[in-house]
């Protein structure tokens, strides 16, 4: 019985704030650094797994952990945009640079587009 009571008070302790959260609009800049995120490469391209690949990985990781610093630190809306617009800055070089690297090797990048 006092498990349960300590557990409903822990959630409705943490409720107010996932509320809150939950409230914040999203900045455009936040929203195109989601966009970007969602295009993450997962796989390496060819599935070759070589010191460029490994960079990215590195690189991608790097920009994730500064994105945590720097919205841990943010004082106001423009630090926080300037944030996410860095993370998002900083996942499209990552990108921009693997590809082009690897297509310098002789690799190719596939695409494929579906016509309604």
């Amino acid at each position: 019985m006092i498990r349960t009571a300590f557990i409903l008070a822990a959630v409705a302790m943490t409720a107010p704030a996932v509320a809150a959260h939950a409230q914040r609009p999203v900045s455009y800049e936040e929203e195109r650094a989601r966009q970007e995120n969602n295009l993450i490469m997962t796989h390496p391209i060819a599935g070759r797994q070589n010191n460029l690949w490994h960079d990215y990985e590195t690189d991608v990781a790097e920009a994730r952990q500064e994105l945590r610093k720097d919205l841990a630190d943010v004082t106001d809306s423009e630090d926080r945009r300037d944030a996410w617009e860095e993370y998002r800055s900083e996942l499209v070089d990552a990108r921009y640079d693997y590809v082009k690297e690897m297509k310098e090797k002789g690799y190719r990048v596939g695409r494929a587009r579906i016509a309604p």
